[in-house]
């Protein structure tokens, strides 16, 4: 590009500032709200009111034509230093967040929002994807530390044109991070608290470097914690960075870097019969015996992820910006479970294998192992967009690109006399071969994904008071890839394409009060493991197809808000219509944990968000949220050679009422929040004969400042409490099944039951925080 390139000079120092960058001392930890920070760019002023500040940060002033909420840093630092961002939002209208530990670290956890799933959720951290490029799942306790998130946006329903997702009918989250500070200084958080559970996070800000323009931070986290229920421990180490430079009024470049090395543990779901049996107690063994593939260190997870965003903004002239977004994801892991093997009668895809594998420890031709699903994932990808303001209109044109792999991988490593794993990472070269040399493995394939997308969107400003958005957004995805295992198939290509038109208007009522609607249109493809087929014991037990159907969804929502100098709210009623509406599952294949994707046929869903801040005091501010949600199947769904009497039923986790409400107070001595969350009934089949009840759950969290009783800088002692009324209840579904009871399906034929499994709900924790600031 020859277009101003002097522009693009000064952006082009924040690079060799990554091997010049100095550790320095000092902080200052006034912290940006940026209510409009996330929000889509409407071409006009934000709305804006002067009044109490708002102290709960968690309905920042919002001007985009959509339903969008927000939290940020007033809300966020409050909470315990521990939590990731699927608990931070959890507080928010349609957010329904399942964990499996109070702490977060574990991937035993799942979200919805507005009944729909996480793979159904875009999520963007710094505007790059964080969702995995096969199964379209992002996992929370890998994102950065809450001490450098400024804001989390949550957009229900839909997504900014330009963000470099698909599969999003649900909505996006986005995260924005901290920037670095004008001053040098450092901030260093210790934690304490139950399950032995420790935390040191250390950040150190440059300031500017030399006259470079370029200012910087680094950060170091390191979490420990033993598991709140059964054996084992987690661990999680935690790198962000980021460098900032701007110049002029509008211009910015950044880089920023979230890398974070964990082994964590996985929490056993529970069917209803189990847990009625035993509750909380039904967890993985201490310890090991002989024959027990039940022992925790079986299910312990190791991952390392490596996250890389570089946005930039130039403004080419007082008319036409450019931004461009580069992003860069690696990430390799495991997640093992224990299961047999035997020296002979093995299969290799299907392949009989006549000679006996090399099995260590066998017993009677029998042995324990371990069984690794690896996965290794490289993500790449680029969007640049120009935007221009011609008189009423801003015009935005765009591209976006995005290439990925991902090598997935079900292969056996054997176990010490003690019960410990040879290798924990499930590595190849450590792993169980056949007699000829080659991997035995249950899974073993390699998938090429490249996306390529072109949006232009007009937002035209037709007065003062009132704008029309259109837009149209074309999308192509092309995933390639490669059977390993011997069988009837190697070489498989898939491809689709899709048109996305989306409309809004919006209407300034006065200064404080907007009224908007929306049309928009999403579409997923298929997770890519429905390509592949799957054998056991030599026989292929699930086909995979290239001619599958793509879910495709559109949506509406009308909304009002208001934002007073103590008072805003926002009402928004949504619609949905699906197109063969896709739902994730998990089987269990012979100890292998497979997934697998449900198409549920059509569906629709309506329903209304509100929430209130209300500010009467300064330094007071109090918060509710709630949701009321309808949802209707309007097929029938196949089962065999036969279809379940589905049609009418209810969606599969979608509670029909959430609420919850949040406080928070900070008179410059002493501080607190709290934070209530109620949710409604989940049904787990889609003949809605099994259910978990409704249940609520409350954080409260006490702190002071110790600054002014010191040398003046900041210093704060935080007490959280999460979960605190300890709730003995099954907080989300984990896997849903087609029905729990033997149903008579609509031809006749008996439809045998088989029981869904869910998420134990997380037990109470206490942790105590001493922050400082140097």
């Amino acid at each position: 590009m020859t277009l101003k390139l002097h522009y693009l000079g000064r952006a082009a120092l924040v690079f060799p500032t990554l091997f010049l960058a100095v550790p320095a001392l000092a902080m200052n930890m006034a912290s940006d709200a940026a209510s409009d920070a996330g929000a889509e760019d409407s071409g006009h002023a934000p709305i804006q009111v002067i009044g109490h500040r708002d102290p709960v940060g968690l309905l920042p002033a919002q001007d985009a034509p959509r339903s969008i909420s927000a939290i940020s840093s007033e809300f966020i630092t409050k909470q315990a230093p521990t939590m990731n961002a699927f608990q931070l939002v959890n507080i928010l209208p349609g957010a329904n967040v399942a964990m499996s530990d109070p702490y977060g670290l574990s991937a035993s956890s799942g979200i919805t929002l507005r009944g729909l799933g996480q793979d159904s959720i875009g999520v963007l951290m710094e505007g790059a994807p964080q969702n995995d490029i096969g199964y379209f799942y992002a996992y929370p306790a890998q994102f950065a530390d809450t001490e450098n998130i400024k804001q989390i946006i949550l957009a229900q329903g839909s997504v900014d044109i330009d963000s470099p997702v698909v599969a999003a009918a649900g909505g996006m989250i986005s995260l924005s991070l901290d920037d670095p500070k004008d001053q040098m200084g450092a901030l260093v958080n210790l934690s304490y608290g139950s399950y032995d559970a420790r935390r040191a996070f250390v950040r150190v800000d440059t300031g500017e470097i030399g006259n470079s323009g370029v200012r910087a931070f680094l950060s170091y986290s390191n979490n420990r914690a033993d598991n709140w229920r059964g054996a084992g421990f987690d661990k999680r180490q935690h790198v962000d960075a980021k460098f900032l430079t701007t110049w002029g009024d509008s211009n910015r470049a950044s880089i920023s870097f979230s890398y974070n090395d964990a082994k964590t543990s996985t929490y056993p779901a529970v069917t209803k019969a189990d847990w009625k049996a035993v509750g909380r107690d039904y967890n993985f063994d201490a310890d090991y015996g002989d024959g027990n593939l039940n022992y925790w260190r079986l299910y312990r997870a190791p991952f390392r992820n490596l996250y890389i965003s570089a946005p930039l903004q130039v403004a080419l002239n007082d008319r036409l910006t450019l931004n461009n977004s580069a992003y860069l994801q690696m990430g390799h892991g495991n997640s093992p479970y224990g299961t047999e093997l035997w020296t002979e009668g093995n299969y290799l895809g299907t392949e009989l294998l006549d000679e006996p594998i090399n099995l260590p420890g066998a017993v009677d031709g029998k042995a324990n192992v371990m069984g690794n699903w690896t996965g290794k994932q490289f993500r790449v990808g680029d969007v640049a967009k120009l935007t221009l303001q011609a008189g009423a209109h801003r015009v935005t044109a765009g591209l976006w690109f995005d290439y990925g792999t991902d090598r997935v991988t079900q292969s056996y490593t054997s176990l010490n006399a003690d019960g410990r794993p040879v290798d924990e990472w499930g590595y190849q070269d450590k792993a169980i071969r056949t007699a000829d040399g080659r991997l035995l493995a249950y899974e073993n394939a390699r998938t090429v994904t490249v996306t390529k997308g072109a949006f232009l969107a007009d937002s035209i400003a037709l007065s003062d008071k009132l704008g029309v958005d259109v837009g149209l957004k074309a999308v192509n995805v092309l995933r390639r890839g490669h059977n390993y295992l011997p069988g009837p198939q190697s070489d498989i290509r898939y491809s689709s394409s899709a048109l996305l038109p989306r409309a809004a208007i919006r209407y300034d009522v006065g200064d404080s009060q907007q009224i908007f609607a929306n049309v928009n249109t999403n579409f997923r493809i298929p997770n890519e493991f429905a390509l592949y087929d799957y054998y056991y014991d030599g026989v292929v037990v699930s086909q995979g197809s290239t001619s599958l159907k793509n879910e495709y969804s559109v949506s509406s929502e009308l909304g009002y808000r208001y934002n007073g100098a103590k008072l805003s709210l926002a009402l928004t009623a949504f619609h949905y219509w699906f197109r063969n509406r896709q739902v994730p599952t998990i089987l269990n294949d012979g100890g292998a944990q497979v997934s697998a994707t449900v198409n549920a046929g059509s569906m629709r869903s309506h329903g209304l968000d509100a929430e209130i801040s209300y500010r009467p005091t300064e330094g007071w501010g109090i918060y509710l949220s709630g949701e009321i949600l309808r949802t209707k199947l309007l097929d029938d769904l196949p089962v065999g050679y036969d279809f379940l009497p589905t049609k009418g039923k209810n969606a599969v986790a979608s509670p029909k009422y959430q609420f919850a409400a949040g406080s928070s107070y900070d008179d410059g001595l002493l501080f607190g929040s709290m934070a209530l969350k109620y949710v409604g009934r989940q049904y787990a089949t889609f003949m809605n004969d099994e259910s978990i009840k409704p249940y609520a759950t409350l954080d409260l969290s006490i702190g002071v400042h110790l600054a002014g009783m010191l040398d003046g800088k900041r210093t704060d002692l935080r007490l959280n409490a999460i979960n605190i009324t300890n709730p003995k209840v099954l907080s989300g579904v984990y896997s849903v099944s087609s029905n729990a009871l033997d149903t008579e399906g609509r031809g006749g034929t008996n439809i045998y039951g088989s029981a869904p499994s869910y998420y134990i709900g997380s037990g109470r924790a206490f942790v105590g925080t001493l922050s400082r600031a140097f």
